[in-house]
């Protein structure tokens, strides 16, 4: 989601970078820490620059500390992998939690390493060296420990499976020499090991840190957090986008038992109380007057309306503008036009929104929360309890989900829960818990978009010209990533999917036409890719269909053979057994996408009905991702990344209604159900490049893979998003 926005914001850093290990005595415990280089003045600027990435308790744990936020995509996995593989320890060591309230140690390095924060598929990235290098320099301190106690070189020392060892028969664990090699200095440098000697980097048998806690029910997440004395708040926002306000009445509310108090705060109002159901109570009975005059009053149809207009006229900018694309379109042999149609959709996460605040006897501040974004929450959260963002410390909680939602950057939920505590002037500590219906009517939603795209053909059968006029709101407009991320009127979240396009066209244009809405609008997971990426491979099979080819060899034609994308292609369309016979009433589809540097292709398998409709039996998705740190883990991304892309384009939605959010609830607002899943097959390339995403790439290439076998099956295309609106029309 972010990855591009933050690498263009901090103007690309690269991602290898040196690093200064460090590393201090925690409790008798071995903390390793490192930074950037190029970090060296924040020694004297306040910030401890070794703070630990690791740390080695006397019980033998290993604990890393994870820059990235774990919302159930695995990165805890992923980042105790790393260090786990260099440490040479043993997996049943191996723990994780969330790390903040140091950029300068957990920034982002995909991001340029100033901010830290979990998107855009860059967590391994982002970790991939650094962690590894954390591993390492332990290793290199506990082995150093060991042949100071035992008087033998260090060379003669052996570490496997979390042992120390030496051929005279000394042995130790971990834990019993942490406090000793934390007492040692740190090593300037340190050798990473061969990818020959890699014990659990691509190891496919390793059980995930919180599948027991998981499985059990015994996973704490925010919505668990239970302080002594805590409060409950609701929110109640306001009914309209824009609306603000006006006055408000309580009493009733407050004399509900167990109601504590309503209080304003900047994003509308809250009932506090000693439980949630009492807070629920106390909501049904306040009385709220909105001023709704500067409310976004549209209804989706009269937005789809709008957009199908503007995409008939020439956009406000250009994204991309290679050869005469017009012109070659004008003079083509044959030409074809589609519009395509894709509505608001909700996150829609497992866990609605929540934070837990409280202020202690000392002051300072805690915030328990779901944080991909903690350092910026901190400042936000310091600045409404009027104390130093260093009084303030983020527990990063495990989450159930996000999908983007928990990354935005004026800290919404985080804004609700200090502004409640501080209304009642800290005197309890205070959840801040959305229903369902509070994260779906007020929550931020994926933007609605509308895509018109025209391609002329030679004679041949080849693209001589490619048209695409994106029409739809810009997610970063207004927010300080605009400055980053917005050239020339062009938002690179609206067109990514778009304009680096591996296919070879003789002529391509994409225009944008950013629109202004009320509706307030985020990243959803896989961002531009969502819309782009289907609306390309939608309507370049409608191409190939005009060309009589075959859709598998018309893109391979139109591929570098020696690309990723040729090779993920291939490599899908082989192990599905493209071109062979299938049974009576199944049909394949086809779709290849790039996103956050991961190439994606899947071939669908549908089997169709006899009252038309049908269902998608199977799914194989090849996927190239560098090495793959975790490949079991990269296969349920993908198999979660297709479930929830079958769920976007076959059902999901969030209309208006006059301004009104119609879908408040998962009986309305439809997501895949369990028997409707697919097989899913999923594999590999392999690779020696480092680790890219794959949380989110698994998604784009699902929805216009489905569309292309259900016009293989019916010569029915689908251009508007969900399927359900067509069938229904």
């Amino acid at each position: 989601m972010l990855a591009k926005m933050m690498t263009r914001l901090e103007n690309a850093a690269p991602c290898r970078r040196s690093f200064m290990i460090g590393c201090a005595a925690v409790a008798g415990s071995l903390a390793v820490g490192f930074r950037p280089a190029d970090a060296a003045s924040a020694a004297t600027g306040g910030v401890r620059p070794f703070n630990a990435y690791l740390r080695i308790a006397p019980d033998n744990s290993v604990t890393v500390i994870a820059a990235h936020m774990e919302m159930g995509q695995g990165i805890y996995d992923g980042i105790a992998t790393l260090v786990a593989d260099e440490l040479d320890a043993d997996w049943s060591q191996m723990r994780a939690i969330g790390g903040a309230g140091n950029p300068k140690l957990y920034g982002n390095v995909a991001w340029g390493g100033a901010v830290q924060g979990t998107g855009g598929s860059t967590g391994t990235t982002s970790s991939w060296e650094r962690y590894r290098i954390a591993g390492a320099a332990a290793r290199q301190m506990l082995v150093a420990a060991a042949a100071a106690e035992w008087r033998v070189p260090a060379a003669e020392i052996r570490v496997a499976k979390g042992v120390i060892s030496h051929a005279s028969g000394r042995t130790a664990r971990f834990g019993d020499l942490a406090a000793k090699a934390a007492a040692l200095p740190a090593p300037a440098k340190v050798t990473l090991k061969d990818p020959k000697d890699w014990v659990f980097i691509g190891n496919d048998t390793l059980r995930r840190l919180d599948s027991m806690a998981k499985s059990s029910g015994a996973m704490d997440y925010t919505i668990d957090v239970k302080l002594p004395g805590m409060l409950t708040a609701v929110p109640i926002h306001p009914p309209l986008f824009g609306a603000t306000l006006t006055s408000f009445d309580a009493s009733k509310a407050k004399a509900i038992k167990g109601v504590v108090d309503v209080v304003q705060h900047p994003r509308g109002l809250a009932v506090v109380a000693v439980d949630m159901w009492s807070a629920l109570k106390g909501r049904e009975a306040v009385t709220a007057v909105w001023d709704d005059s500067k409310a976004e009053k549209r209804s989706s149809a009269d937005l789809a309306r709008e957009y199908r207009e503007l995409a008939l006229k020439p956009g406000l900018a250009t994204a991309r503008n290679a050869g005469n694309a017009e012109a070659a379109i004008a003079g083509a042999a044959r030409t074809i036009e589609a519009t395509f149609e894709f509505p608001y959709i909700a996150h829609a996460a497992l866990e609605p929104l929540n934070a837990v605040v409280r202020r202690n006897a000392d002051g300072t501040v805690e915030i328990w929360g779901g944080h991909q974004m903690p350092d910026v929450y901190q400042g936000t959260a310091a600045a409404i309890a009027g104390v130093p963002p260093g009084q303030v410390t983020m527990h990063v909680m495990k989450t159930g989900g996000s999908f983007g939602r928990r990354a935005v950057i004026d800290a919404d939920v985080i804004v609700e829960a200090v502004a409640v505590a501080k209304a009642i002037d800290f005197r309890a500590p205070v959840k801040m818990q959305w229903t369902r219906e509070d994260d779906m009517r007020a929550g931020r939603y994926r933007p609605a978009y509308v895509h018109r795209l025209k391609a002329g053909v030679d004679t041949d059968g080849r693209i001589v010209g490619w048209y695409n006029h994106i029409v739809g709101q810009s997610i970063v407009a207004g927010t300080p990533f605009a400055a980053g991320l917005v050239k020339n009127g062009v938002d690179m979240t609206s067109v990514e999917g778009a304009i680096n396009l591996p296919y070879r066209f003789a002529a391509q244009k994409v225009e944008l036409t950013t629109t202004r809405t009320g509706v307030p609008v985020l990243w959803w997971r896989a961002v531009g890719s969502t819309h782009t990426a289907y609306a390309v491979e939608v309507f370049l099979d409608e191409v190939a269909a005009l060309t009589g080819k075959d859709p598998y060899e018309y893109r391979m034609q139109l591929l570098d053979p020696a690309s990723k994308h040729a090779r993920v292609l291939k490599l899908a369309a082989e192990k599905a057994g493209w071109g062979s016979a299938l049974p009576a009433g199944r049909f394949r589809g086809i779709a290849l996408a790039e996103s956050f540097d991961t190439e994606v292709a899947q071939v669908v398998e549908i089997a169709m009905r006899p009252d038309g409709a049908f269902k998608v039996e199977r799914v194989v998705c090849a996927v190239h991702c560098g090495v793959a740190v975790n490949p079991d883990n990269i296969r349920a991304q993908m198999e979660g990344g297709i479930g929830f892309g079958l769920g976007a384009v076959m059902k999901s939605q969030t209309t208006l209604d006059k301004g009104h959010i119609v879908e408040t609830n998962f009986d309305s607002h439809e997501v895949l159900r369990f028997d409707e899943m697919p097989v899913v097959e999923v594999h590999i390339v392999p690779s020696t490049d480092a680790p890219t995403g794959v949380g989110e790439p698994g998604v784009p290439p699902i929805g216009p893979a489905v569309a292309n076998a259900v016009f293989a099956a019916t010569k029915r295309r689908l251009h508007v998003l969900p399927f359900a609106r067509v069938e229904n029309a």
